[in-house]
This record gives structure tokens, C-alpha cells and sequence, in this order.
């Protein structure tokens, strides 16, 4: 039985994967899943660039703004929706284009990642208490007896690390790192067709950044994220990039201007992973963006789309 092919737009922030899976899903009657880490959460929509109604043109986008930024939200919590999105949007008889730049997501994803299903609460809290009572030297030289390999990764500062080794191997007998071999044995039902935005210029995509940033600054991110943090949101959410780095500015502790250039910095750093991350990966048919417009991007993907026999 032949397999259904989903469609997967990633790239670094800021190099157009959003317009451009939106004209691929216009072209193929499709429907667009978010692949990013923070677009999962409601509110935050200026922070973590989501697209307003205006720029979707009526095509319907999936996990973006159903999570509640105080909730926990893993990796295989995202494999799980994204496939029964997948699932839904096929039996409707349209085309799924997965769309993000988060790459643990996309990985997990297409690699059809396994995951062992414990009770995380009672173990970790088991854990942390003896954490405050044995300290963090008790419990890495316990690593080390039950799974020297991760041992030799972590540093022994690196708790939070030590503690999630310790909470897999107590959980489920198996090590992290055997549950790391283990996790990809068993293949997809689906076929992937990956293309990928580049910048061979850094300076061009880091332009786009910085343009970017003063876009959100003037659409109100500095509201959104004092609304944010006022609110006392607690968890992942408050890793955004767009929040965190203004922090020191509602603080009193840094000028806007300081704010502000931290912010672009640490955008550019990120895109700078996430290109180091996807690139990784053979099977992304690449797009340099560089000298391109928007339309000539969208031509080179249907070229791509064209000969892996997808139009």
C-alpha cells in the first residue's frame, strides 16, 4: 500500500517558512501544523511570530494557540496531536504541510520517535526530594552506576539533566540512552518530502531578523510581554524568546535600547542552531533565500515539489 507524503517547511526564524507553506497549501489545497515550540501557546502571539488571520488567507492552521502558557507540553505530547492531525486532515482528502522551525519537534516527528510512557510526577518528586536531602553528588555517582554512558555527558551541575537520567531508568528499567537507541525502530507510515530555507549569507538572514524585531516592537510585543510576566506565568512559556530578554528592562536592570539589541542577539543565536540543527539532516531538498523574493522562493519549492512528484 502506497504511502501518504506530508509536506514539511522548516528552516531558521525569520526566512519565510510561514508565507511560503501558506502559498504551497493554497497551491495543494492544504492544511498547515505548527512545528514550533511556542506557537502552542495561547496569547503569545506577537513573541513568537504567529500569523494573524490576515496572513493564514482562510487556510486553516493546526496546534498553534491550544495550550495554556502555565501548562506542561512535551515532545511526544506534540508527535501525539500532530499525528492525529495528520491523520484528520488526510481524511478530509487535503494535504498536510507541517510547518516550524523547532527541530526536536520535526525530528521526533518524522523519525517516528517512540517514547516509554511512565508516571512522571511520583518519580520525579521522589527524586527531587532526595536531591534536597543526598545533594546533587549522591545521585550523579548513582548515574553512574545504572548508566555510565549518560553519566560521562552530563557535568555534575547539570541537575535538572542528572535527575531526568535517574527518573527514565527508575521508571521503566530501561537507561535513557538505551531508550535513545531504541526510539527510532520503527518506521513511519507516512513519507516525508522536507524543504528546507537557507541563508548562505548570514548577514541577509540576520537582517531579516532585525527587521523582524522592530516589526513585533511596532505590532506591541513590549505590552505583550509585560501583560505576560505580570500575569506570573510559571513554566516553558517563559523560555520565549521576545519575553525573557525584556525582563531585565521591566526590572529596572537594563535601558530599552539594551533590551532590545539582547533580544536581536539572542534571535540571531537561535537561528544560528537551528540551521546547525537541520542541517543534519540529507534528506531536506535546501532553498538558498538569499537573492530571492517571495514568489521566486515559492517557484524553486514547487520545482522541489514537482520532481519528488508531489504536483
Amino acid at each position: 500500500m502506497k504511502k501518504n507524503t506530508v509536506i514539511v517547511v522548516v528552516g531558521p526564524t525569520a526566512s519565510g517558512k510561514t508565507s511560503l507553506s501558506i502559498e504551497i497549501a493554497k497551491k495543494l489545497d492544504g492544511e498547515i501544523i505548527s512545528a514550533d515550540s511556542m506557537q502552542i501557546y495561547k496569547e503569545m502571539d506577537i513573541a513568537t511570530a504567529k500569523p494573524t488571520q490576515e496572513e493564514m488567507q482562510g487556510i486553516p492552521h493546526h496546534l498553534m494557540s491550544f495550550v495554556e502558557p502555565t501548562d506542561n507540553f512535551s515532545v511526544a505530547d506534540f508527535k501525539e496531536e500532530a499525528l492525529k492531525a495528520i491523520e484528520d486532515i488526510f481524511s478530509r482528502g487535503k494535504q498536510p504541510i507541517v510547518a516550524g522551525g523547532t527541530g526536536f519537534y520535526v525530528d521526533t516527528l518524522i523519525k517516528n520517535t517512540t517514547f516509554f510512557d511512565f508516571d512522571k510526577n511520583e518519580k520525579r518528586i521522589e527524586l527531587t526530594e532526595r536531591l534536597e536531602k543526598e545533594g546533587i553528588e549522591k545521585l550523579y555517582e548513582e548515574l553512574k552506576a545504572v548508566d555510565p554512558a549518560s553519566a560521562e555527558k552530563l557535568h555534575i551541575n547539570d541537575v535538572k539533566r542528572i535527575l531526568r537520567a535517574l527518573e527514565v531508568y527508575y521508571s521503566t528499567g530501561k537507561t535513557i540512552t538505551l531508550q535513545a537507541e531504541l526510539s527510532h525502530e520503527t518506521e513511519s507510515e507516512y513519507n516525508w518530502f522536507i524543504i528546507g530555507l537557507t541563508a548562505e549569507n548570514r548577514e541577509i538572514l540576520y537582517d531579516r531578523i532585525n527587521r523582524r524585531v522592530d516589526i513585533m516592537l511596532q505590532s506591541g510585543l513590549e505590552k505583550e510581554a509585560e501583560h505576560f510576566f505580570a500575569s506570573e506565568k510559571s513554566g516553558t512559556s517563559r523560555q520565549a524568546i521576545g519575553y525573557k530578554e525584556l525582563k531585565p528592562y521591566f526590572d529596572g536592570e537594563a535601558t530599552f535600547e539594551e533590551a532590545i539589541e539582547s533580544l536581536k542577539r539572542e534571535t540571531r543565536r537561535y537561528a544560528k542552531r537551528q540551521l546547525t540543527w537541520f542541517r543534519r539532516n540529507p534528506d531536506i531538498n535546501w532553498i538558498n533565500i538569499d537573492s530571492l523574493s517571495s514568489e521566486e522562493i515559492f517557484n524553486e519549492a514547487l520545482t522541489l515539489l514537482r520532481n519528488g512528484g508531489l504536483i
